[in-house]
């Protein structure tokens, strides 16, 4: 029953950090259970990993128990229930310990909290962490807003060959291109509001500077001019990498006024004075820059792809899952918009995408070269229909990394879908978000066979190096788990 494996994994998870009253938060992404720890000392990793339906564990700010999508919602949400709070919200103190425990508790939790910030620490991790809260919760807008406007452009193109015809398929394709202009005609918006609150300004502030961007209230008869160039300002200028710069010194700017203005008027003098200025910052000097640099920056990414092809393919394919695991894959999110933006797809996803088809192959490798180790088989039967959908964490943390070799050979496997695609050139996604098959509706121009001939590729390349390079006589038998 699920329910019976929710509790399961749910009471494993507490009775492994030191229980509920060890745990000062609790919150969730796609497949990770993310857990504010107040005393590490309590926690025992490896018991945590040998919980029934736990994956892997990730130490970061926060401790991240893998668990898996779909199921992730349920055991968040079942170790909120069993600690009487919503997700996200700061667990009830233990008032038995009193006063002075309570101090004590807290002291030894931020000395752990900053040991393991320390531990984890690398360069522009704290920048990399900021764009991934920014951009973590409009994940699942992306996803689903991206795959509806795929089906649109399936049904827009079907109606152009003629394969249907009818007012109802019109107005059909008209609805989904309306959800997900939803998103992304709106998303510098969206992303002012998140950048604002990870910057410590006040969120409808970051979002009206989003909104600055798409210069809705310019006179189209007097339009605003590039001080640098004397051109006239194209409305989403900058686009998101604009957007974060702004907030993040609006909210320098905002917190400045807080501390001088006086209370009485504050709520009227601040955002008054803070929005006049970066709305100025931001449309006369910050626009136009980052407009050059992203243009630059997308320009170079696209050049680097056309010219190396099929080299540029396997180096990306490869190198990407590595990229996962020192966070440096969270500078790719505004890029890949930016090049949508710009162009209308992003060649760099479906590429990198290729690294979770890798993983695929590795896991079907592994199912057929390891048949004795029962376990590994067990898991790999969890972790491996979400790993086609794209979600490759299950497979990653659960099956391949913990085993060594056969996370090598997976990323190759991604390097040989890569260098497929870098072959064929010029197939680009329309949204980020999805990946492995569920990528296929968002590929560009119709030419989504050419995605799936590099999945194939992954998956056959992946399977090979696995099947003859990636286990050894303890793998298979089960003694390396």
């Amino acid at each position: 029953m699920m329910s019976d494996k929710v509790n399961g994994i749910a009471t494993g998870i507490y009775e492994n950090v030191g229980g509920k009253e060890n745990v000062n938060k609790v919150a969730h992404c796609m497949t990770r259970v993310r857990m504010e720890i107040k005393d590490y000392d309590k926690v025992n990793l490896e018991a945590l990993k040998a919980v029934p339906g736990v994956l892997g564990v990730v130490e970061d700010d926060t401790l991240q128990v893998v668990v898996g999508p779909g199921t992730v919602n349920k055991v968040a949400q079942k170790m909120v229930d069993m600690a009487g709070v919503n997700l996200g919200d700061v667990f009830p103190e233990n008032m038995a310990n009193g006063s002075s425990a309570k101090d004590a508790v807290e002291q030894k939790a931020n000395e752990m909290k900053a040991q393991v910030k320390k531990k984890n620490q690398k360069p522009w991790s704290k920048a990399l962490k900021s764009i991934a809260n920014i951009f973590v919760p409009l994940i699942p807008a992306f996803v689903g807003a991206g795959i509806i406007g795929g089906i649109a452009s399936i049904i827009n193109n079907m109606l152009k060959a003629g394969t249907i015809d009818g007012a109802a398929w019109m107005n059909i394709a008209s609805v989904c291109a309306i959800i997900q202009s939803g998103v992304f005609s709106y998303l510098v918006i969206y992303v002012g509001i998140n950048a604002a609150k990870e910057f410590g300004a006040s969120p409808s502030l970051g979002g009206v500077i989003g909104g600055v961007t798409m210069l809705t209230g310019m006179n189209v008869d007097a339009p605003l001019t590039n001080i640098f160039t004397g051109q006239p300002l194209a409305a989403g200028q900058g686009g998101v990498i604009g957007v974060i710069f702004a907030v993040w010194l609006m909210s320098f700017i905002e917190k400045w006024l807080r501390k001088r203005v006086w209370e009485s008027v504050d709520i009227i003098v601040t955002p008054t004075i803070t929005l006049l200025i970066m709305g100025l910052l931001t449309i006369f000097f910050i626009m136009p820059i980052a407009g050059a640099v992203s243009n630059s920056l997308v320009g170079a990414l696209n050049w680097v792809l056309d010219i190396g092809g099929p080299v540029s393919g396997f180096i990306l394919g490869v190198a990407f899952l590595p990229m996962v695991m020192f966070g440096l894959h969270q500078i790719l999110t505004p890029i890949h918009l930016e090049m949508i933006a710009q162009t209308g797809s992003t060649l760099l996803l479906p590429i990198l995408a290729m690294a979770g088809a890798g993983q695929v192959g590795a896991a079907f490798a592994l199912w057929f070269r390891c048949r004795q180790n029962k376990q590994l088989r067990e898991m790999i039967k969890g972790a491996l229909p979400v790993g086609i959908l794209g979600i490759g964490e299950p497979l990653i943390y659960g099956v391949t990394l913990p085993l060594g070799r056969p996370f090598i050979t997976a990323c190759l496997g991604g390097g040989i879908g890569g260098a497929v695609l870098g072959f064929l050139g010029n197939i680009g996604a329309t949204s980020v978000g999805p990946s492995g098959v569920a990528l296929i509706p968002l590929i560009a121009n119709g030419k989504w066979f050419g995605y799936v001939l590099g999945l194939l590729g992954a998956y056959v390349g992946g399977f090979i190096f696995t099947y003859f390079f990636g286990t050894n006589e303890a793998i298979r038998k089960g003694e390396a788990n």
